[in-house]
């Protein structure tokens, strides 16, 4: 069940909650209360209670399932199709293993996030989870929480610290290979010559920085050195943002041969774009992420590649790692998820993966 409380700072909280089982084996016990509002039979005074207390310590206090561990989520922002299927993920795996998480929404904010982060530590949860907003201010947040004693991972958006102390990890895809993979397909599909304009994600954001770096490393390479770039801005990771890039760059009269967009998310609008000025069949467009929206522009045609990024196995990862952490084994500082080239040729193969 997903929970949605208000509490008195007006922060928007989901809440996780771990299935019960209807009895304990051999106990005969009456079922285990979880942290459903209609699961849970309270007095008014109770109730009273759960407003006024921190959300993860009252409802640890619940369920002796609950208690067992509480993980901190602070997602970059939820209105985001790659990061809500992070998020879901870890939602499933949380309820998989009967762990309470709370998810707050940084709402694309570093002062919100940092907050957030702050008042995990002062709840005193188990173990922290970070997507972060600004990739530049890892190391403050890491500073932080590690301070605090409470494990840390982030998960999705690599940190620009260069060592992770103990008890810090990183759960995410080598994004040095999702541009390389994206930019080598384009170029085999331009047969090494061509011009491109480069659409990227936002610039605070090291996935972004690093992809486009890739796209740079790839042209430079013998076999692509034909491939010229006219023009690269920032659509900051949105769909509407690209479109209008898109038709800015029409009506200034370029005519790139490609479109290499930083996520799928650009790539979708620029080819809206195209497609309303009557060039997308001369236009190759690429994009990462292998969303669901993308893999059916890609069965419609208007797709030509993608690199998958798997979210549910980063989700599912993130988890797992901090409940390593919690109970006191070792974690690889890096736990690295690949990425995958998607093209027509094996589009089948990621389809039901949505």
């Amino acid at each position: 069940m997903l929970c949605a409380y208000r509490i008195p700072s007006a922060r928007r909280i989901d809440c996780v909650c771990p299935r019960a089982d209807d009895r304990e084996a051999g106990a005969g016990a009456p079922r285990s209360q979880g942290c459903g509002m209609k699961e849970v039979r309270m007095n008014r005074k109770a109730m009273t209670l759960l407003a006024v207390t921190p959300l993860a310590v009252t409802l640890a206090a619940l369920s002796p399932a609950v208690a067992a561990a509480t993980l901190g989520v602070s997602m970059a922002q939820f209105d985001d199709n790659f990061l809500t299927a992070v998020r879901a993920s870890m939602k499933e795996r949380a309820r998989e293993l009967s762990v309470l998480i709370q998810f707050e929404d940084a709402q694309n904010d570093i002062g919100r996030q940092l907050n957030q982060i702050q008042n995990f530590v002062a709840q005193r949860v188990d173990a922290i989870i970070v997507n972060p907003v600004d990739t530049d201010a890892t190391p403050k947040m890491t500073r932080l929480v590690v301070r605090s004693g409470i494990p840390l991972v982030y998960v999705n958006r690599m940190p620009v610290d260069r060592q992770l102390p103990p008890k810090v990890a990183f759960v995410g895809s080598d994004e040095t290979r999702s541009g390389t993979l994206q930019m080598n397909e384009v170029c085999r599909l331009l047969r090494g010559r061509g011009d491109i304009v480069v659409l990227m994600g936002e610039l605070t954001n090291q996935a972004a920085r690093q992809r486009t770096q890739d796209i740079f490393e790839v042209i430079a390479t013998p076999q692509c050195h034909g491939i010229r770039v006219l023009d690269k801005q920032t659509a900051n990771w949105k769909r509407t943002e690209a479109a209008d890039l898109m038709t800015n760059w029409l009506s200034a009269g370029l005519r790139p041969q490609a479109v290499v967009a930083n996520d799928d998310e650009m790539a979708i609008g620029a080819i809206q774009s195209l497609k309303r000025a009557g060039v997308l069949a001369k236009t190759i467009v690429a994009g990462i992420d292998a969303t669901a929206d993308a893999l059916a522009a890609m069965r419609a045609g208007d797709l030509k590649a993608t690199v998958f990024q798997n979210a549910p196995a980063q989700g599912r990862g993130a988890v797992d790692t901090a409940l390593k952490f919690v109970r006191g084994e070792q974690v690889a500082g890096f736990v690295w998820v690949p990425f995958e080239l998607v093209t027509p040729a094996n589009l089948a193969n990621y389809l039901s993966r949505h």
